[in-house]
């Protein structure tokens, strides 16, 4: 679109659940947006959002959204849903810059939708929150400045207690097994820390009847000689809110980051460490976390400028891909 103070992205979503609303909301306040359309097949969640947005465009069909000069759209639906409406919105030509919420697609489909993105030429990304959060910022920064030294091993988590008390059943298949809930935020971390994976074994354990995994953990290797241990579960006793951390060791020292603070220990003795507060942890409008303001935010300006969004759909194909290696390698219990 070119940079200018003057251009104004036409926007639609498709999907209304919570995360689709979410980024209605903030979407709604960002200067040089208009949200023009938005897309359910929910009847009654289409009526509360003419009451919400006056203004934009109401409907539960996609090819309805054609003709209405969008410049993006955010899809916001369930995950077996991503590759058909993607493959609809290019085909129709509704518009060429698109944002995906976690996973990318259903397995294989990635690489469909990749293939399609890049025909597009537009700007495209997925919505791995995390990237947004300042505590991981810091620790990207001082992995990129080598402070380390050379990485030799990692331990990974996403705990949280929303199943803590299912033994079975189908209350957690909804949200399609914790790995790619949950779990997909840390291994895009650590595909962002540290590069491409390879899982080595993994163990995924299921307690409801449908067999979708409800624990998973797994061992993973790199080409540099590096090691890593995730250990991702919805079922964790003392997790209200959901936390995903890293323990990083090197020849220098060890970074140790969750969602609210950093703690850098060098073998020297120097240690320091930092909160969500010492580093300016401030949005310019709060809704949810400040994460998603920064990641809508972002992605608008990546689209007014014509440049390359991060993680773009390639990159988020690799979390796919990594989580399609850990289901190939695990030993499955029940």
């Amino acid at each position: 679109m070119g940079n200018s103070q003057n251009s104004q992205i036409r926007i639609a979503i498709i999907g209304l659940g919570k995360m689709g609303l979410l980024h209605a909301s903030l979407l709604n306040v960002l200067p040089n947006v208009k949200l023009v359309a938005l897309c359910d097949k929910n009847g009654l969640i289409r009526k509360i959002c003419r009451r919400l947005f006056r203004d934009a465009f109401i409907t539960d069909n996609v090819e309805q959204l054609a003709g209405l000069d969008l410049d993006a759209v955010y899809i916001t639906t369930p995950i077996p849903s991503h590759f058909p409406i993607a493959k609809t919105i290019y085909s129709k030509g509704i518009a060429d810059n698109l944002f995906v919420e976690k996973t990318l697609a259903a397995n294989y489909e990635a690489k469909k939708i990749c293939e399609l993105a890049l025909a597009s030429g537009g700007v495209n990304m997925v919505g791995y929150i995390k990237r947004f959060a300042v505590t991981f910022n810091k620790a990207k920064e001082l992995l990129d400045e080598e402070v380390l030294g050379d990485l030799f091993s990692f331990d990974a988590y996403a705990y949280s207690s929303d199943f803590v008390d299912v033994k079975e059943g189908s209350v957690s298949t909804s949200r399609g097994g914790v790995l790619c809930d949950l779990g997909s935020h840390v291994l895009d971390l650590a595909l962002w820390f540290f590069g491409d994976l390879k899982v080595d074994s993994a163990k995924l354990v299921s307690l409801n009847t449908f067999g979708i995994e409800d624990v998973v953990s797994f061992r993973v290797s790199s080409s540099k000689g590096l090691h890593g241990q995730f250990d991702i579960s919805w079922c964790k006793k003392g997790f209200r809110m959901p936390e995903s951390g890293l323990v990083i060791c090197g020849t220098k020292g060890t970074i140790v980051v969750n969602d609210d603070e950093l703690r850098l220990e060098l073998v020297n003795g120097e240690s320091c460490k930092w909160y969500r507060h010492d580093l300016n942890d401030n949005v310019g409008f709060l809704l949810g976390a400040p994460e998603y303001f920064r990641e809508d935010e972002y992605f608008i300006e990546s689209v007014l400028n014509g440049c390359n969004a991060e993680p773009d759909f390639f990159t988020a194909s690799k979390v796919d891909y990594l989580i399609d290696q850990v289901k190939e390698k695990a030993e499955k219990t029940e």
